[in-house]
């Protein structure tokens, strides 16, 4: 049986170089063929700038002078909102005799306003009160007015032309400067040489004004 295997030791070896040659053939013909090869770009996100934030501006301080019956009068500087009463406060608070029942410690303050607190039996105070309605416009004065009652153009204050129909507080202005670069009106028509009064306008005021 050696001898056997000895004669026929070379054929054995081809053949088992054949099969190992082919099984290695087969088992590569049946690998699957590896896919395309894709090159995957990294995406660079992006990002939104955020909107930018324009600053709202600080409401500048109230400048209010306290006056009359506080422990210290002077011109305060107060925050936006303030009413009378913190005007008052910040003024080291009433005096002994301040008379707080003539005035309205919820009324807003404005810039550059005066608060005046009088005093308990004050007929008069020196100031404005606090919520008091504006002084009323002093009245006319005789010789602003004709005799049969008109207003006279050449001696009429700034308040008075004002209050005419279709007149206005402009209006008002340009006919006293008229009145100054021109002298007296001689005449109620001359009023229709002020820029602004027409013949229409006129016919409002004729039977209204006069220039004696």
């Amino acid at each position: 049986m050696n001898d056997w295997l000895e004669q026929r030791r070379g054929y054995i070896l081809i053949v088992l170089v054949c099969l190992i040659l082919g099984g290695g053939a087969f088992i590569v013909a049946r690998r699957p063929a590896p896919g395309p090869i894709t090159i995957v770009t990294p995406t660079v996100p992006t990002f939104t700038p955020l909107p930018t934030l324009t600053p709202t501006p600080t409401p500048a301080p109230l400048r209010v002078y306290v006056s009359g019956a506080v422990r210290v009068p002077d011109v305060y500087l107060l925050p936006p909102g303030s009413i009378v009463r913190d005007a008052i406060q910040a003024a080291g608070g009433p005096a002994d005799d301040a008379d707080l029942d003539r005035i309205n410690l919820a009324l807003a303050l404005y810039d550059q306003q005066q608060v005046y607190v009088p005093c308990v039996g004050e007929t008069t105070p020196a100031a404005p009160l606090p919520g008091d309605a504006p002084p009323p416009t002093p009245a006319a004065s005789r010789d602003a007015t004709s005799p049969d009652g008109k207003v006279n153009l050449n001696t009429a204050t700034l308040e008075q032309l004002d209050a005419l129909p279709g007149v206005g507080p402009v209006i008002a202005q340009r006919i006293l400067d008229y009145r100054d670069a021109n002298g007296p009106f001689t005449a109620p028509e001359e009023i229709m040489e002020v820029k602004g009064i027409g013949p229409a306008t006129y016919e409002k005021l004729q039977d209204l004004i006069a220039a004696p």
